[in-house]
């Protein structure tokens, strides 16, 4: 349990410095062009296509494996004594994990199928990159709604719990608001779920590190499991 604990909060902090590099490399190393030129736009996807490529892998795929680990190491911190929350919250942490990943993968199949075809139907590449970049706000980029919830169904279930410190909890909350917030769309909402949580993964990485499972839930999850065994 000490171990799983330990590599959940290391997942949390590479989850927050993923974050930090998304932000730098798509807001300041890549400048996406405007304007209705489809071809220019074109020509920055293949310029740039290896970058986006390695980028799509890290800040999805990679991520989504991150998120996995921490949403399995959380969930056997907090289940002893708020197993119905927990368990809640883990179905949306577990759901968020294989939206982040496929949104991923989509991204980077949908931006060499698109460059294929712009080279021969630049029309129909563009209506196809439309429909793409939709799909993929909507499942991962844009819509924060299953993130929002999990945290804060997770931060629910510390506080019930008392697995979480206070500052965390509220931490907790006003990420997960900021998440569910996404649902209208806005990219200023989502900027600030992604901000706040930097810090919510940092700090609830740097908790797991030092914190120990309460010795109370850990006595009480023992004699569950040897009574189960009798």
């Amino acid at each position: 349990m000490s171990n799983l604990q330990k590599l959940g909060g290391l997942a949390a902090i590479s989850q927050a410095l993923i974050y930090i590099l998304a932000f730098i490399v798509y807001g300041a190393v890549l400048q996406y062009p405007t304007g209705d030129d489809v071809m220019l736009k074109f020509q920055f996807l293949a310029d740039n296509q290896l970058l986006l490529s390695v980028m799509n892998l890290v800040a999805y795929v990679l991520f989504g494996i991150l998120l996995a680990v921490m949403v399995l190491a959380l969930h056997e911190r907090l289940k002893v004594q708020a197993e119905a929350l927990s368990r809640f919250a883990c179905v949306f942490g577990f759901l968020w994990v294989g939206l982040v990943i496929a949104s991923g993968m989509i991204d980077n199949i949908g931006m060499a199928a698109v460059l294929k075809l712009a080279e021969t139907e630049p029309e129909q590449a563009r209506i196809m990159w439309l429909t793409l970049m939709v799909l993929i706000e909507g499942i991962g980029g844009g819509n924060e709604l299953v993130g929002g919830l999990w945290v804060l169904l997770l931060s629910l279930a510390g506080w019930k719990s008392r697995a979480l410190s206070k500052p965390l909890f509220y931490l907790g909350v006003f990420v997960g608001c900021a998440g569910i917030s996404t649902c209208y769309p806005a990219d200023v909402l989502t900027e600030i779920f992604g901000l706040s949580q930097i810090v919510w993964f940092i700090w609830i990485g740097i908790f797991m590190f030092s914190n120990k499972l309460p010795e109370q839930d850990s006595a009480l999850h023992s004699g569950l499991c040897t009574a189960a065994a009798k």
